[in-house]
């Protein structure tokens, strides 16, 4: 029987992202993208801690320069960029508009990891990752009534999204190098790449203008709790799963899987009482077959 194990821990990732994401859109509005991004990933980083020093396991023995070299990277890269530019774009462009931009990841991933790995794939995969992606852009286009979009400045929040996509799909393809023929856990990947994204982000301090400032609302402990929360699901468990994807599976499949989270949102907003078209019906559809050629691609 086929192991996927990197296919299942990437779905449920994307699952705790679709958890978190309805629940970082309102923090968005009271924490700057800089601040929310370093508290979530400094919280992460004391979990990890914790849970290893509980595990007993103090260092990685497979671990040589090249590999924390490129999660750190990765963490720079993929986190401490990726993320802070991802919420940015959502303060301009709204979630809808970002996501369809953020679909751009799996593919640029796929490349990337040809061209730097030789990760080849399969059609049959390189077909299901554009059925994924199709499926997920279907369902995130749709225009909903009643619904309004910050486009205050539109070119801002797209240049945001892209480089958001481009940092991702780096990041990945680097954790990937990391992982693939190692013995390097997800948990230790995850607390690197999280103290690389923290490194990055303190250094971006000083250069922002009003940083400081940007820091005042998490003196709230009530804001501070949600976030600690979000963050427990979303970056110590999401990131874990998405490190355990992107060990055990291709980059570019763990990538599409992973841009999944939408197709979870819909349930939430069905139970919310919100009424689902057919059309974003027909996009799950299309993704769901998408996402049974991954798992089949071998």
């Amino acid at each position: 029987m086929t192991n996927f194990n990197g296919e299942l821990a990437a779905l449920g990732a994307a699952f705790l992202w679709a958890l978190s994401a309805v629940i970082y859109a309102h923090l968005g509005q009271k924490v700057s993208p800089l601040a929310l991004n370093l508290s979530k990933g400094v919280i992460a980083i004391a979990l990890i801690a914790l849970t290893l020093i509980v595990q007993g396991n103090y260092w990685p023995a497979d671990m040589n320069g090249v590999a924390l070299g490129c999660l750190l990277l990765s963490g720079v890269v993929g986190i401490g960029l990726g993320d802070t530019f991802y919420f940015e774009a959502l303060n301009h462009l709204g979630a809808r508009r970002t996501l369809l931009l953020e679909a751009l990841a799996p593919p640029l991933s796929a490349f990337i990891a040809l061209v730097f790995l030789r990760e080849a794939l399969s059609l049959g995969a390189w077909m299901g990752i554009f059925l994924t992606v199709l499926g997920v852009s279907w369902v995130i286009s749709e225009r909903v009534p009643g619904t309004t979009v910050n486009a205050e400045n539109p070119l801002r929040g797209v240049g945001f999204a892209l480089v958001s996509a481009l940092a991702q799909a780096s990041g990945a393809v680097l954790s990937r190098a990391a992982l693939a023929d190692t013995a390097i856990s997800p948990l230790w990947s995850t607390l690197l790449r999280l103290m690389g994204c923290v490194v990055v982000l303190l250094l971006w301090i000083p250069f922002k203008q009003g940083s400081q400032a940007a820091f005042k609302p998490l003196q709230s402990k009530q804001l501070l709790g949600i976030i600690i929360i979000t963050a427990l699901f979303s970056t110590y468990l999401g990131i874990m799963l998405q490190q355990t994807a992107l060990k055990y599976t291709a980059t570019g499949i763990a990538q599409a899987l992973l841009s999944t989270s939408p197709l979870f949102v819909l349930p939430m907003t069905i139970s919310m009482g919100e009424i689902v078209s057919p059309r974003a019906f027909l996009g799950v559809l299309v993704a769901l077959g998408g996402i049974g050629l991954l798992f089949g691609y071998q």
